[in-house]
């Protein structure tokens, strides 16, 4: 049997880490995905809920990643950037559900960060992403 990937990094000592790695180890080749927002392929928002943005967020990560012949298992960082706190806290239950749905169990190093806006008005979440694909 082949070793994984990715091998996450945790102490032995530390709680366990819900929804994301604290740190991990990997080689291969190195993908960088530039801040992802909700809108479709056509640069069109079908929604200005968050949840439903999130959704159309990591869909457009996947489908850049694709481009390089990446799958979401092969992401090893996430930085969010939102712009409300007080939602994305209140909706994680949601937020988990949405991600799953497009990411599967693979939980890389995350990152979020609250900011007064983004760049697109209507845009409620920005995603960056790197990825590492098997040499």
């Amino acid at each position: 049997m082949s070793q994984p990937a990715h091998q996450a990094l945790h102490p032995a000592n530390w709680k366990a880490a819900k929804g994301y790695a604290n740190g991990i180890v990997t080689e291969g080749r190195t993908v960088f995905l530039g801040g992802q927002i909700g809108w479709n392929a056509d640069q069109v928002f079908e929604t200005d809920d968050f949840i439903e943005q999130t959704r159309q967020v990591l869909k457009n990560i996947v489908a850049v990643l694709a481009e390089a012949g990446g799958k979401p298992e092969h992401i090893v960082r996430l930085t969010w950037f939102v712009t409300s706190k007080k939602e994305y806290l209140a909706r994680l239950k949601e937020l988990g559900e949405a991600y799953k749905s497009v990411m599967g169990r693979h939980y890389p190093t995350m990152s979020a960060v609250q900011v007064v806006a983004l760049m697109e008005d209507r845009a409620k979440v920005e995603i960056e992403a790197t990825a590492v694909l098997p040499a």
